[in-house]
């Protein structure tokens, strides 16, 4: 069964509770990944997602998490690439196996912080995940796609609002369906 109208409104109350530094997240991390493209995407992500692992946690959670996610260069930088060639060819077979494929990836980043795994098995660990239920979880990212359709619409800047929307949502949907690590609280 899908809970994305859950995972989606908690991704708002956790946003909404911290306007402000979720905005500085996503306006960093666009002018941050725009300045260097594809070369720190996938850190920044990560960071973000570390971000908001620690939000979930009711732990203390900092702008400086942000840079944290350089913590996990290599694989990090590694897998935003493979991702990207993935959904880019899943698309070119029509647009549906490349939101399959996209949904499939969602949790990748957060397997490489929290399980500290390479990428490689971050990507499969993802789609191991998403498998059990592939329209439920491909439903979950296209209504996170429709969010950030409705930032974007809002003069861009709802970017802003809607992507750290977007990374709070598949943080809580990655702690009910996966789990963190306890260590990994420690750790972060």
């Amino acid at each position: 069964t899908s809970h994305t109208g859950q995972w989606v409104g908690e991704g708002w109350a956790m946003v909404k509770d911290d306007l402000g530094v979720y905005i500085a997240l996503a306006l960093v991390t666009f002018v941050l990944g725009s300045m260097v493209p594809f070369i720190i995407q996938g850190p920044l992500t990560a960071g973000f997602f570390i971000y908001c692992m620690n939000k979930t946690m009711n732990r203390r959670a900092e702008f400086s998490d942000l840079f944290n996610g350089f913590n996990f260069f290599i694989p990090a930088l590694l897998a935003s690439l493979v991702i990207a060639v993935f959904v880019s060819v899943g698309t070119l077979f029509c647009i549906i196996p490349g939101i399959v494929v996209a949904a499939s990836c969602k949790f990748t980043y957060l397997f490489i912080v929290d399980k500290r795994m390479d990428f490689w098995p971050a990507i499969q660990s993802s789609h191991a995940v998403v498998k059990n239920d592939y329209f439920g979880f491909t439903m979950f990212l296209v209504a996170m796609t429709l969010v950030n359709v409705l930032g974007f619409v809002c003069c861009i800047v709802g970017l802003l609002i809607t992507i750290p929307i977007s990374v709070a949502a598949i943080t809580v949907a990655y702690r009910d369906v996966v789990g963190f690590e306890p260590r990994t609280a420690e750790t972060l």
